[in-house]
């Protein structure tokens, strides 16, 4: 992974301020390309509207499959343990939504209309009042899963919320309010995290499969280790950077669309 494609890269946050802290929602849902994307995406938020009595949903649309650097690693045993480390990183941020997941292939995620309705199916199912997922539109994104699954959330508001499209699903046609894209290249909207460093952090802890990988602990690493410490460090240090555009401690910033 290059210092561009890492989710925890310090860099300074040029943006413009429109919109600060919205208010809690009722219900939200967070769509991931992978287990862990949320909890790196919008962790922090998620905890703070669940403390606030938000019914937070997760719907994880690969299954993390190639989430390993052993070759030779069993993948319907990295599939399972990926899964319970997805519930317990939702759990962690005090979710009480369901966590779902749709199940392709790591790495192979598409955005067509076989996983749009699909998307559209959570949406409805859930009825958030807020969906948050990937800017499908960030500049040199490499990573086709993220693409893919920013789009499948934008493609799949529009889905969900006219009754022509899919009309013989089970749950009628919902329309949330607005639509958070985490990654931006020109966000416009913060949320004040500050206070929630720690519930973001342990959710992320759980994604124990990933310590070498994504967290760069090294395979012996444990939660108490020098290298942990290290992550932790970054983890803050994004939050930062994120804060200091809008001078608070902390902060995790989106690009907004409320006009769905």
């Amino acid at each position: 992974m290059t210092a561009a494609q890492n989710p925890l890269t310090p860099a300074p946050v040029e943006m413009t301020v429109a919109t600060r802290n919205l208010p809690t929602p009722e219900r939200a849902l967070a769509i991931g390309a992978h287990p862990d994307d949320v909890d790196f995406g919008c962790g922090a938020t998620l905890a703070k509207w669940a403390a606030d009595g938000c019914i937070v949903n997760v719907l994880v649309c690969t299954d993390g499959s190639k989430g390993t650097w052993d070759p030779n690693a069993d993948e319907a045993k990295l599939i399972e343990v990926r899964q319970v480390e997805q519930r317990a990183a939702a759990a962690a941020l005090g979710a009480t939504g369901e966590v779902g997941f749709l199940g392709w292939t790591d790495g192979e995620l598409d955005s067509t209309l076989v996983q749009r309705e699909q998307v559209a199916h959570w949406i409805r199912k859930t009825r958030p009042n807020i969906v948050l997922g990937h800017d499908p539109w960030k500049r040199y994104r490499l990573h086709p899963d993220h693409r893919n699954a920013g789009l499948l959330a934008t493609d799949g508001i529009v889905a969900a919320r006219d009754p022509k499209f899919f009309p013989d699903q089970e749950h009628p046609h919902h329309r949330p309010d607005r639509l958070l894209l985490w990654e931006a290249d020109e966000p416009d909207h913060v949320e004040d995290v500050t206070g929630w460093l720690d519930h973001k952090f342990n959710a992320l802890m759980a994604h124990e499969s990933q310590f070498e990988s994504t967290m760069k602990t090294g395979p012996d690493a444990d939660r108490n280790s020098p290298e942990m410490a290290a992550f932790r460090a970054r983890v803050e240090a994004k939050l930062t950077a994120a804060g200091a555009a809008d001078n608070v401690t902390h902060a995790e910033v989106f690009k907004l669309i409320d006009d769905l």
